[in-house]
Formats: C-alpha cells, sequence, structure tokens
C-alpha cells in the first residue's frame, strides 16, 4: 500500500504532538492566571524557579486581566491568581460556591501611572478632580477637547486609552478616580494587554491612557508620566518607587497580589513555587521596576503560608490609597 506524501507528513506531525504530550504530561505543571501589571513579576519568578529545578517543573503564566485571572481561580482552573486589586465580594462569594479556599499575599506595591505623548506640553500636572472630569460616565460623548477640561489646554482633542473591564487597574482607577470601580465613560480604546494602549498613547498627541508603572518605565522614551495632585493645595507628584514608599503619590499607589489555591498548595510543585516567589520575590520585583515590600513582609507571608492561612484581610472591597506602612498594619491583625 502507498502512502501519500501529505499522509506520511500528517502522521510524523501525530507522533510528533503525541510526543510531545507524553513528554509534558510527565512533568509536574503550575499553573498562574490573571492581572497584566502583576505578570512581569510572576514571569521572572517563574524563569527563575524553572531553572533551578533540575527534575523540572513547568510554570504557565497567563494575562486574562485580574477578574478574567479569578474567574479561572474560582472555578478551580489554575494554583495561583495574580491580582492587582483585592478579590471582591462577588469572587468570594463564586470562589466558595465552587469549593475554592485560598490564601492572599500582597507582593508589591505599584504606582498606577497616568500617561501622555512626549510633546503634550499642558497637561503635564494634572487634579484628580480634571482626571474624573475626563473619564467619569457623564463625560461620554460630551468631554472630547482637552480645552473642555481646563480652559488654558488646547482645543486639541482627547484620545482615551484604557484597560479593558476585566483589569484590576481599570477597577482601580475609577474607583480611585470616580468613586466607583467600574463607573467609567465607554469611549475609549480598552485593552488588557498594555502594549497596546502604549502604542495607542504613544502615537497620539492627544492621547491619554492609564496602566501600572512598569510598563511606563519600559517605554518612557515614547511616553510622558503625569504628575498628579491629589487636592487642591497639594504639589504635583509624579510616579516613582520613592514616591510610592513614601506614601506621597496618592490615590493611585496600590498593593498588588497573589492568591494561592489551598488545594494547589498541597501539592509539591505549587508549594516550592510559592515558597520560591517569597524569598525571591523582593529582588525580583525591584529587577521589574515595581516597589517592592519590606522584607519582613515576604518573611510574613512564608509564614502564613505555611499555616496554610485562608482568606482575604480585605473583606472583598478596596482600600483606595493605603499606604504600604497601613498594610503592614492591616496585615499584622
Amino acid at each position: 500500500m502507498k502512502i501519500s506524501k501529505f499522509a506520511a507528513v500528517a502522521a510524523l506531525t501525530l507522533v510528533g504532538v503525541v510526543g510531545s504530550a507524553l513528554v509534558h504530561a510527565d512533568v509536574p505543571l503550575v499553573k498562574v492566571d490573571g492581572s497584566s501589571t502583576v505578570y512581569p513579576i510572576t514571569e521572572a519568578v517563574a524563569e527563575d524557579f524553572q531553572k533551578s529545578k533540575k527534575n523540572g517543573v513547568r510554570v504557565t503564566v497567563g494575562i486574562s486581566g485580574t477578574g478574567g485571572g479569578f474567574k479561572k481561580f474560582c472555578r478551580g482552573e489554575t494554583d495561583v491568581s495574580d491580582a492587582s486589586r483585592p478579590i471582591t465580594k462577588k469572587e468570594m462569594e463564586d470562589c466558595k460556591a465552587a469549593g475554592v479556599e485560598y490564601m492572599e499575599f500582597p507582593i508589591a506595591y505599584d504606582a498606577l501611572t497616568v500617561v501622555i505623548h512626549p510633546k503634550n506640553d499642558w497637561a503635564k500636572n494634572m487634579t484628580v478632580a480634571e482626571l474624573k472630569a475626563i473619564w467619569e460616565p457623564a463625560a461620554q460623548g460630551k468631554i472630547t477637547s482637552w480645552k473642555q477640561v481646563n480652559p488654558a489646554w488646547p482645543d486639541r482633542p482627547i484620545k482615551l486609552y484604557g484597560p479593558g473591564a476585566d483589569s484590576g487597574t481599570f477597577e482601580y482607577f475609577t474607583e480611585a478616580i470616580n468613586g466607583k470601580a467600574k463607573a467609567t465613560r465607554g469611549d475609549f480604546t480598552a485593552s488588557e494587554d498594555d502594549n497596546v494602549l502604549v502604542q495607542g498613547v504613544s502615537r497620539d498627541v492627544g492621547g491619554l491612557g492609564y496602566f501600572g508603572f512598569s510598563y511606563y518605565v519600559e517605554n518612557k522614551d515614547k511616553l510622558a508620566a503625569v504628575a498628579v495632585i491629589a487636592a487642591p493645595g497639594k504639589p504635583a507628584v509624579a510616579p516613582s518607587l520613592q514616591a510610592v514608599i513614601d506614601g506621597t503619590y496618592q490615590p493611585l499607589a496600590r498593593p498588588i497580589f497573589v492568591y494561592v489555591n489551598a488545594k494547589s498548595a498541597e501539592k509539591p510543585e505549587v508549594k516550592e513555587f510559592v515558597e520560591y516567589y517569597m524569598k525571591s520575590g523582593e529582588k525580583l520585583v525591584k529587577e521589574v521596576k515595581i516597589v517592592p515590600l519590606p522584607a519582613k513582609a515576604y518573611t510574613y507571608n512564608l509564614e502564613q503560608f505555611a499555616k496554610r492561612a485562608k482568606g482575604t484581610k480585605f473583606g472583598g472591597e478596596n482600600k483606595v490609597g493605603i499606604t504600604i506602612e497601613q498594610l503592614m498594619k492591616l496585615e499584622a491583625k
């Protein structure tokens, strides 16, 4: 019987796929998904961890956004969930309904960064009130020019770029600026991929967007960061590691987290990955230009993990404007 060239190639391809699947089936796997802001940290930890494991452990790190990651996590599909805001009450209920218990670990602080085009020389400093005037739901279809926000600014169209609805960054920004999570105008370019937002603002002199600090640092040659004025009489504060540490960058400094499935934590590969994360976290957080917590916070996380301390200390709510010092006191309860 003759076998055609196409059939032979197909057969070889099938053998390769099956062979690959068998190889991977023998390798322990840790599944992570969630926040694009936390992704650079977890990816760095995953790379180092995999190099340290001579017997071979695979760690997959997805970017579904915080909300998308929690959907998978609360269905028991992932071992670890990256989150740029605390778990919500709805997500807590979803996890409980599915029998998923979890542990919550703050792993760093982020300076949520408002960005403009480098040639924008009028909005280098912005008040929270001006940001709200641009982003609040009532602005949709009405606030379309910079001049409408501040008469001293040019009559140039505003083009807005922001994270999608599954993003924890989106939820935190809307709550901190507009007073309610997910309350926003809808006429903006939305994407869970921060690189799409970077490209949008960098190509439009009238562009305005926001995302995590590390993505700004990576693209500071294409973008400018806005210094935020928290309230009348307060100084304009640019996002920086120091401004987050000293608590002056408000209200857009926020803790970021990993959540660990309690059942998954009993698997050796997940247990070792989480322990490695907390032991290496401070160094790797610094490497990806995000603000690490004090060393004692990672030690505390390890102690809590060893105890399998379950639940959340945020009660399903954001604590907008919480400083590192306040977070540490909250964790110490």
